[in-house]
């Protein structure tokens, strides 16, 4: 073998090393968020700066590695057909590219770019320096950029940068794997559910319906005021003029208690109120939380598309979006949804789409938003204390009626059948065994058939 010949296989094994080593490093890039490059940095990991400024420019960085890849390949392919040519002849040129494509498969692909995966943080930052340092060499940067330019004449061309954007499902797959692979806690990955699902979330969804609101009168006085507040528990009323469509501000109970001891309680709440704010019922909740800790309010009132009152938000009511139902010693109100052998007892104010994602069922959206909504459009007509209806496989009891509002229904599956896992977790509580729970639920649903 000659001296050329011998240089010709060197520089075929370097190029398949170089190759490797790139091959890993796209790898490694690719999949490495800026999120994650932070959190190495202040963690104080070797090469973690050089690969958080390399992710500020993911576009600019793996071109070059790309066209230091592609010249690789190439440039072995092109030294072994010459040197297999004068070793066995021609004819045996296309068996040796075949083994070739082979070794770089194996080799300069599918082995450094499964390490880089497997090992993702260690990969990034062990070939944040290799890339920096190919970057910052004159000629590829030269020649990168030219033929970019020369790429840019055959694309059409987009207004402003266009950045990766993941979607809600794909973040939501994110927290998934994060889980499984032991990353973050079910409850992190709950939270997380939380904030994207409050972005889908309209205000009307989660706000007091208007029947509901406790509101007074501007002619009312403090003392009155006072007392309604301790009778309901609420810190803040809206104050109304002629009616609950015409809320002219908000009191807060507290300064109305440090007038009352200064100055007695017989002045009028309308001189103690504050502004309202109103906000519509299509805006999101997302929106309105920010608004609402950008303006320090906490209470809004709701208006729908004609002017009217339709409920009133709070900060709670958000919040609890996020965290869940937030009870202290002096709340009273009845639970949204609670268990019963065979199913489960919700208010006809719970959201369908939340109920849907508990009880893993498929009860149908539209026009309504909550489960007494669903009934009222199913049936056609008020529906009386006792009325059964079926809706997507499941058996509706409405059990609660109060001035034509639905207060109570009772959700279980057909022929005696119980919704996964809650007749269990009824059973658990009580320390009842399942076949105990299974006799109860048969004996009730024969009862329900009865009645019916």
């Amino acid at each position: 073998m000659t001296g050329l010949e011998m240089a010709g296989v060197v520089a075929v094994v370097i190029f398949i090393l170089a190759a490797a080593i790139l091959a890993a490093a796209e790898t490694s890039l690719t999949n490495m968020t800026k999120a994650r490059a932070t959190a190495l940095r202040e963690e104080e990991r070797r090469g973690a700066e050089v690969l958080e400024s390399l992710l500020g420019n993911r576009e600019r960085v793996l071109s070059p590695v790309l066209l230091v890849v592609l010249s690789c390949q190439l440039g072995a392919a092109t030294i072994v057909a010459a040197l297999v040519q004068d070793w066995f002849g021609p004819r045996w040129v296309i068996v040796a590219l075949a083994v070739e494509i082979v070794v770089f498969f194996v080799l300069a692909e599918a082995v450094p770019k499964a390490w880089a995966l497997q090992n993702s943080s260690k990969a990034a930052l062990a070939m944040a320096p290799v890339v920096d340092g190919l970057l910052k060499f004159p000629p590829i940067r030269w020649l990168t950029g030219a033929l970019l330019a020369i790429a840019s004449l055959f694309l059409p061309e987009v207004s402003g940068r266009v950045s990766v954007v993941a979607s809600d499902d794909e973040l939501l797959a994110f927290a998934k794997a994060a889980v499984e692979s032991e990353v973050i806690e079910q409850s992190e990955r709950k939270m997380i559910e939380s904030v994207i699902d409050l972005g889908d979330t309209l205000v009307r969804e989660v706000m007091t319906p208007r029947p509901d609101i406790i509101s007074l009168s501007a002619m009312a006085t403090i003392d009155e005021a006072i007392d309604v507040a301790i009778e309901h528990g609420f810190s803040r009323l809206p104050i109304t003029n002629e009616g609950v469509d015409d809320i002219v501000g908000v009191v807060h109970v507290k300064h109305l208690v440090g007038v009352q001891r200064s100055f007695g309680g017989a002045e009028l709440v309308s001189g103690h109120m504050s502004a309202p704010t109103y906000i519509p019922e299509s805006k999101p909740g997302d929106d309105l939380l920010r608004d609402m800790q950008a303006s320090q309010v906490h209470l809004a009132i709701v208006i729908d598309e004609y002017g009217g009152t339709a409920g009133l938000v709070t900060l709670e009511d958000l919040i609890e979006e996020l965290i869940g139902e937030i009870v202290d010693e002096f709340d009273n109100e009845s639970p949204v949804l609670e268990t019963i052998f065979g199913g489960v007892r919700v208010h006809g104010r719970m959201p369908v789409d939340e109920l849907n994602d508990i009880i893993e069922g498929e009860l149908p959206t539209g026009d309504w938003d909550t489960v007494g909504g669903l009934i009222f459009n199913t049936l056609g007509h008020v529906p009386v204390e006792g009325e059964v209806l079926e809706v997507a496989g499941l058996r509706m009891t409405v059990d609660g009626i109060h001035e034509r509002r639905i207060t109570s229904v009772q959700i279980r599956q057909p022929q005696g059948a119980r919704l996964d896992l809650e007749a269990e977790r009824a059973a658990a509580e009580r320390g009842v065994p399942t076949e105990v729970v299974e006799d109860e639920l048969a004996l009730s649903s024969q009862q329900d058939e009865n009645s019916t």
